[in-house]
């Protein structure tokens, strides 16, 4: 395995690709409600990162056939998007990716509609507050493993919950996936050592019930075995000597989500 340093003015590139994903994003909290489809938000994300001078790095890949990949209640991740219209209640993990100026950027962020369940907003802020414990131990010198450490910690011994072990975070770069993979469990001091100026995708994918996922029938959808729902937030994080950094950022989306009166605030 060989992880891929980046330098500063590499980390600037993705910085931007990075900006303009997250504000993609946004775009895409702007417009869910009740009725809204994923093929209309698919469009509308693709369109924005365009205009905004970037290809979008899902659209393609694998001949994966959009540009967001959208999972709904007890999909986790990988999900295509439909003209099923969203309903009250429901969850949305809409991940993307964006390509710029030669390099990839990628985040997650799961979105509830209307009267969600108390028990699945439960699952969701837990699964974000676990991304940022696992941020926190991605810098210079720890292990892949302390990060899994913190992120299964937190979800399966402090929450009833548990992280899915088929599906990792990443490297990336110039490829949207590069070395070193990052579970999401794991134990300290364990792994890969991160070395200062790699990017990493740490992006928590946490189920209400069982860890246990199948694929379905259209060869994307990853869904929770017993049929609960998951939840899943991801950030681009830049690996540094005392603190890391994230490079894309959710407060561009969280400004959408305050402002848009049939979504949930986690």
């Amino acid at each position: 395995m060989a992880i891929k340093i980046k330098t500063l003015e590499e980390v600037e590139l993705m910085r931007k690709s990075c900006t303009v994903l997250s504000q993609a994003l946004a775009e895409v909290a702007k417009a869910l409600k009740p009725g809204t489809t994923g093929f209309e938000i698919d469009k509308l994300a693709e369109d924005f990162i365009r205009a905004n001078g970037g290809v979008p790095s899902f659209k393609g890949y694998n001949r994966f056939p959009a540009t967001l990949c959208i999972s709904v209640n007890n999909a986790v991740v990988h999900g295509l998007p439909t003209a099923r219209p969203y309903k009250d209640g429901d969850i949305i993990s809409v991940d993307c990716g964006v390509y710029m100026n030669g390099f990839h950027g990628d985040m997650a962020y799961t979105f509830g509609i209307g009267n969600v369940k108390p028990e699945t907003q439960k699952l969701m802020q837990v699964t974000k507050e676990s991304l940022y414990l696992g941020i926190a131990e991605a810098v210079a010198g720890k292990r892949t493993g302390d990060i899994g450490f913190a992120v299964q910690e937190y979800c399966e011994r402090k929450n009833p919950y548990k992280c899915v072990r088929e599906l990792v975070g990443h490297g990336l770069g110039r490829q949207i996936h590069e070395d070193p993979q990052i579970p999401n469990y794991g134990k300290r001091n364990d792994g890969p050592k991160l070395p200062e100026n790699a990017v990493v995708a740490i992006e928590p994918m946490v189920n209400m019930g069982t860890r246990n996922v199948y694929t379905a029938d259209d060869d994307w959808t990853v869904i929770t075995q017993d049929g609960k729902p998951s939840a899943h937030y991801e950030h681009t994080v830049w690996v540094k000597p005392v603190k890391s950094e994230m490079l894309t950022s959710f407060e561009w989306i969280e400004q959408a989500v305050a402002a848009n009166e049939h979504l949930v605030k986690i």
